[in-house]
């Protein structure tokens, strides 16, 4: 369970988030939408350390975050992971070794830095692709992937850390509809076969409020409002973003909430 109290970040003379207290339940999928500047990406970033708050506590499972530094840090971090709008890969490198990054704090330094990777962790890291259907793109250099693709390698790259909760920083602004939605599906999926809690900072409320099961609305750096999709109305939603609701939508419109198969639910429920 993920709690953040009285969190604040400044950044001189602007204060980029204000005073921040919600609390996460584990396994599940909660949408941070608002405006741009509304201090969603600062949010993230701090819970996963990237950056310090200025003010307030981080606790997981009753550990205070705010707290660790040196070792202890890069444990949160591969407990935390995050996913980037721009996808952060090595363009260079294949597939299969930016995934295998994910597991660079399971193995001696020596060992990733020489590119000999154990090969139960190349089986990992091959599971992971296959998930997101691209195992096929496993030896491919990542710069001549298309973006939904990246981004795809990135979620697998993110899962291989084996993480306890994903956070993803808008990582659908770049792409076009149809990546989009192949996107948020494999978030979704992660969600509920695997249980891993997600936050997702998303501006389409659309998608929000087809993929998530709570949504935390940002505005000037506050939180505005923290509830259901369904409670979440137009007067609400043009308080957040100072719009009419109609203007939000992004261009992807909202589909039926997707369906997993009954196996993987049952797996999901059952883990």
């Amino acid at each position: 369970m993920l709690h953040v109290e009285g969190l604040s970040r400044r950044f001189g003379n602007h204060r980029a988030v204000a005073d921040a207290s919600f609390v996460v339940e584990r396994g599940s999928f909660v949408g941070v939408i608002g405006p741009s500047g509304a201090g969603k990406s600062t949010l993230l970033r701090m819970i996963n350390r990237l950056v310090d708050p200025s003010e307030g506590r981080i606790r997981f499972a009753g550990e205070d975050v705010t707290a660790l530094s040196g070792a202890e840090l890069r444990r949160w971090r591969r407990r935390a992971a995050m996913i980037f709008q721009q996808f952060n890969l090595v363009g260079r490198l294949d597939v299969l070794t930016n995934v295998l990054m994910g597991r660079v704090a399971t193995v001696p330094a020596w060992r990733s830095l020489a590119g000999l990777w154990p090969e139960d962790d190349k089986v990992i890291a091959l599971a992971a692709l296959e998930q997101f259907d691209i195992a096929g793109l496993a030896a491919q250099r990542a710069e001549h992937l298309s973006g939904g693709q990246q981004q795809r390698v990135a979620i697998a790259r993110a899962l291989v850390q084996e993480p306890e909760l994903i956070l993803a920083d808008e990582p659908i602004a770049s792409l076009d509809p149809r990546n989009t939605r192949v996107v948020m599906d494999a978030l979704l999926r992660i969600n509920k076969h695997y249980g891993i809690t997600v936050m997702c900072n998303l501006h389409s409320l659309d998608l929000a409020r087809t993929y998530c099961d709570r949504l935390i609305g940002m505005a000037a750096g506050r939180i505005v409002f923290d509830g259901a999709p369904e409670h979440l109305t137009d007067a609400i939603a043009r308080d957040i973003y100072g719009l009419d609701s109609e203007q939000i939508a992004d261009g992807v419109h909202a589909a039926p909430r997707p369906r997993l198969p009954a196996a993987a639910l049952g797996e999901a429920a059952a883990a």
